[in-house]
């Protein structure tokens, strides 16, 4: 399935502060694990942090994946169409590789 570059999608003001939030907290921890390495930090220290920004990652997929199935899939059913449907099984494919 081609992605297609030119998709867009409107959110709620609600929405796009919860996402880029997260986004906020994992780049935070990215910039601090970043800095723990450059400051020679101890190992097991830094693979912590790095599970801990994996996590929000996750956390940030899992809201943007919900997000995605109560609006963008959920009105492509209701319109008869299932583009967004195979879409969503093709990106959950990759997702659990």
């Amino acid at each position: 399935m081609e992605h297609d570059c030119c998709k867009k999608r409107e959110r709620t003001d609600e929405e796009l502060k919860r996402l880029t939030n997260r986004l906020c907290r994992v780049e935070g921890q990215i910039r601090g694990i970043r800095s723990m390495v450059e400051n020679d930090a101890y190992c097991v220290d830094i693979l912590m942090q790095v599970s801990a920004a994996a996590a929000a990652l996750n956390s940030f997929r899992r809201e943007l994946l919900s997000e995605h199935i109560r609006t963008c899939v959920a009105n492509d059913i209701k319109e008869g169409n299932t583009e967004k449907t195979e879409e969503l099984v093709g990106i959950l494919d990759k997702m659990i590789r």
